[in-house]
């Protein structure tokens, strides 16, 4: 595991994740699951890009069952993105790191540039 990403349980959820002064990733992922393996390799990668404005967590659903439940994950790898201590985005299964760039860009969690250059890949105007 990268020592970015913080580890969440039920005790430190409301702390890291909704109490947060900047938006969060949550992966939901279990050690048995290759799409989560391909996803938090993607995640690992994703970390040292100072662009990205956003608290790297994850929840291993193994240990954390009733953190799951209550979250509403039923499948992994799942991602929750939560600004201001609200839920803003869900991603079910693997997703291109493109994609994941953009629902980050859209909770507010990626930097002025790389807005501009996610844009300018994505051939739409400065939104």
């Amino acid at each position: 595991m990268n020592n970015n990403i913080i580890e969440l349980d039920e005790a430190n959820f409301d702390r890291e994740v909704l109490n947060a002064m900047k938006p969060v990733l949550v992966e939901f992922w279990a050690s048995w699951s290759a799409p989560c393996m391909v996803m938090g390799r993607m995640l690992a990668s994703m970390i040292s890009d100072d662009a990205l404005c956003v608290k790297f967590t994850r929840v291993n659903i193994e240990n954390c069952e009733n953190l799951t439940e209550q979250c509403g994950v039923e499948t992994v790898p799942t991602l929750l993105l939560y600004n201001q201590g609200c839920l803003r985005d869900r991603v079910v299964g693997n997703a291109t790191e493109l994609a994941l760039r953009e629902r980050i860009r859209s909770i507010g969690g990626i930097s002025t540039q790389e807005n501009l250059q996610l844009q300018e890949t994505r051939g739409i105007g400065i939104l």
